[in-house]
């Protein structure tokens, strides 16, 4: 067996356990925002594709996504189950560890894109839809960008997940409302968030967690964590104060709820480039990302699309933003990489190119499996369920008594 860093290893178990936190804390920030009557079915979705990818991950998903590659789209199965992992290092970390890590990541991707089925989707449905994506679209973009796979032989950058994490989930969820289709009485009825404390709880655990998210991703206890570490921090409380003052002056008040969702939007933006950027970059990122993300909320607003809990507007464009910066910022003081500030044209236009195979994918690829869910097993409740609300209907529980 090769040499076993202790002080490595300490830091990624406590890295996969930080983001692993995210996924309840995700089901909080959306369980919040949703009527009092589905409160517990948006938290559970969150538990439940946590469970469906903690499966999939180790019998399969792992080993096409990070197995050897086969013509630069899909990994081979030789880690089905994990064969042959109980003895393997990678880099000077134990392999199970770092299979772990990046299973937390695989689960909070698919509990991002139940923003948009939020109050309607049938629980049969959602387990189809969670396993089918995970495999088809979460999967294969990892491959590409983190498994050898062609984006990563292009020269892509990525350094936590902007592309494989929250491109895929963002696109993933519009596709997905899409292929739903609205709440009813969405646009005619109050749909206000019950519980706006709940939902900034959520958010704490979100950025809390987060840490492990950009600053694990460097899987060494090292610089390299430390200024991913610090950058995911700068970015969220730029991006948080960036989206508040927007919001302040189109609409007159600065509300607690926009804070947090630009704070996420920052998190997501500086994601890709947190192991490239400095904090002068950092803060460009998330100056920019508060308010692009506060204005592609207003535009799915005007627009009448129900991505009910916008995973798109944040993650999705939050997620291009991001991959974009990373090919503008990436400066030499933190890695061996630049940008385009730096004179670095190539870099650029590549995180462009990968950015955009990546949103197409995803959102093709969502939409068709949406349609074949719906047409195997339906996606939605019916309209008496959807009116009683999905705790009762789905789970025989409600949330207050």
């Amino acid at each position: 067996m090769n040499h076993i860093s202790a002080g490595d290893t300490a830091w990624l178990l406590a890295a996969t356990a930080l983001v692993m936190l995210m996924t309840p804390g995700l089901g909080l920030f959306y369980g919040g925002m949703v009527r009092r009557k589905n409160v517990l079915s948006m938290i559970a979705l969150s538990f439940i594709a946590y469970a469906i990818v903690s499966v999939q991950w180790i019998v399969y998903g792992y080993s096409i996504s990070f197995g050897p590659d086969i013509h630069g789209i899909i990994g081979s199965l030789k880690y089905l189950l994990l064969f042959g992992f109980y003895h393997k290092v990678i880099g000077d970390v134990p392999a199970l560890i770092y299979v772990a890590f990046q299973l937390v990541f695989a689960a909070i991707t698919l509990a991002i894109v139940t923003s948009a089925c939020a109050e309607r989707i049938k629980l049969s449905a959602f387990l189809l839809f969670g396993l089918l994506w995970t495999t088809f679209v979460y999967d294969p973009i990892a491959h590409w960008v983190w498994g050898g796979g062609w984006l990563s032989k292009l020269g892509a950058l990525d350094f936590a997940g902007g592309t494989v994490v929250h491109i895929s989930s963002g696109f993933g969820a519009l596709a997905l409302a899409l292929a739903i289709g609205k709440r009813r009485g969405f646009g005619e009825y109050n749909m206000e968030p019950h519980n706006i404390p709940m939902t900034l709880l959520g958010a704490a655990l979100l950025w809390f967690g987060w840490f492990g998210f950009n600053a694990g991703s460097a899987v060494a206890a090292n610089a390299s964590a430390a200024n991913a570490f610090l950058v995911t921090n700068t970015a969220a409380a730029v991006a948080g104060l960036s989206w508040m003052f927007a919001s302040w002056i189109k609409e007159g008040k600065p509300g607690s709820l926009g804070f947090v969702s630009g704070a996420v939007a920052g998190l997501v933006a500086i994601t890709p480039a947190a192991g490239y950027v400095n904090v002068s970059g950092a803060i460009a990122i998330g100056i920019v990302v508060g308010v692009l993300c506060y204005n592609m909320m207003l535009f799915r607003i005007r627009k009448g699309l129900d991505e009910s809990l916008d995973a798109w507007a944040v993650h999705g464009m939050g997620g291009l933003w991001g991959a974009i910066a990373t090919g503008i910022f990436a400066t030499r003081a933190v890695s061996q990489y630049t940008g385009l500030i730096y004179g670095n044209f190539h870099q650029f236009i590549v995180q462009i190119l990968a950015a955009s195979a990546s949103v197409a994918y995803a959102f093709v690829v969502t939409f068709i499996i949406a349609k074949f869910v719906d047409a195997v097993v339906g996606l939605r409740v019916s309209e008496e369920e959807e009116y009683v609300g999905l705790d009762i209907s789905q789970h025989g529980e409600t949330a207050y008594t």
